[in-house]
């Protein structure tokens, strides 16, 4: 038990010294802190592998991160929530649903088994990862294979934080508004803790908007819960406990939506709208350091071709009907 802080302490302390150095170059030199954040995590991947390390490493990309994207909330204004017309809303819900149906017939080439197919587009259509270990915790362990469950998880992360660095550019070429390009960037990237890297690189208001567009598609793991429960999870082997989907609701999403509410309707004063919204941004530039020290892009060899090829058609597939449906609804 002793020397769990201590290792807790040190993944930390390493994610906070790369989150610094890149606020200082971004501060002197231009540019994106959490991008440079992102390539220098990347730099120490080494890292990962040490014992001493890894636990706060975990921690930092983890907890971290969802603290930070809950005090995001408290930057929520009403102009921002106003972006979010129905038209929009239709469409990100839309998406996010279609993308899992997209995936099974994607499916018919790639041939994985269905759960783990229909797993791989949940995990594209909703947040990344997580997604992916909250529907699987409702589907019977023999329809989805633990190693087939830990290549959605790598994979999801890798094309997640591709998208992170690929997608502001995308946005600029398309001549979208910070807006705009927010809505797309939180409708499309999987990964929050990529979404809002990806909206730190085109500026404050991006950001919020970004983050706000992948809150609600995180709210949408909790009927995406109940659909697979329903659908896939309806031959769960006899005795085998079943995991209450309710369970699997992020608490930091409840957290971003209560802090949204009261700085919406004014219940929260401005000097601490401005306070956490600091707090915010250094928190989820140490959690990006963080993820970058955790990427690995060799371990994608380790895959093999069927699940990549699966998560990367399910995300241009995604992308393509959020571009497309932001720039007919402009």
């Amino acid at each position: 038990m002793s020397a769990w802080p201590a290792s807790h302490w040190r993944g930390v302390l390493a994610a906070t010294t790369i989150a610094l150095a890149a606020l200082f170059v971004s501060e002197h030199y231009g540019g994106p802190a959490v991008l440079y954040a992102l390539l220098l995590g990347m730099a120490f991947n080494f890292l990962a592998e040490d014992e001493r390390v890894a636990p706060g490493m975990l921690f930092a990309s983890g907890t971290v991160l969802r603290v930070g994207v809950a005090l995001l909330g408290a930057r929520i204004a009403a102009e921002q929530l106003a972006l979010l017309t129905p038209g929009l809303l239709a469409l990100l819900v839309g998406a996010s649903f279609a993308t899992v149906g997209a995936s099974l017939v994607f499916n018919r080439w790639v041939r994985w088994p269905r759960a783990e197919a229909a797993l791989a587009g949940g995990a594209v259509a909703i947040c990344g990862a997580s997604a992916a270990v909250a529907l699987a915790s409702v589907l019977p362990r023999r329809e989805v294979r633990e190693q087939a469950l830990l290549a959605v998880v790598v994979g999801v992360t890798a094309l997640s934080t591709l998208a992170m660095i690929l997608y502001p550019f995308l946005t600029k070429a398309l001549g979208l508004s910070p807006g705009d390009a927010g809505l797309v960037l939180g409708g499309t990237i999987h990964d929050v803790a990529q979404v809002v890297g990806a909206g730190a690189i085109l500026g404050p208001a991006a950001t919020e908007t970004a983050t706000m567009a992948k809150m609600l598609r995180v709210a949408l793991l909790v009927p995406m819960l109940l659909v697979f429960s329903v659908w896939l999870g309806a031959k769960r082997e006899p005795g085998a406990q079943r995991v209450h989907w309710l369970r699997n609701v992020p608490l930091f999403l409840v957290g971003f939506v209560v802090l949204a509410a009261l700085n919406v309707t004014g219940w929260m004063p401005a000097a601490v709208s401005a306070g956490l919204g600091q707090a915010s941004r250094v928190l989820i530039l140490v959690a990006i350091a963080a993820l970058g020290i955790k990427t690995s892009l060799g371990k994608l060899r380790e895959l093999g071709w069927a699940p990549l090829v699966l998560m990367a058609l399910d995300s241009v597939f995604i992308a393509t009907v959020v571009i497309a449906g932001v720039l007919l609804l402009r």
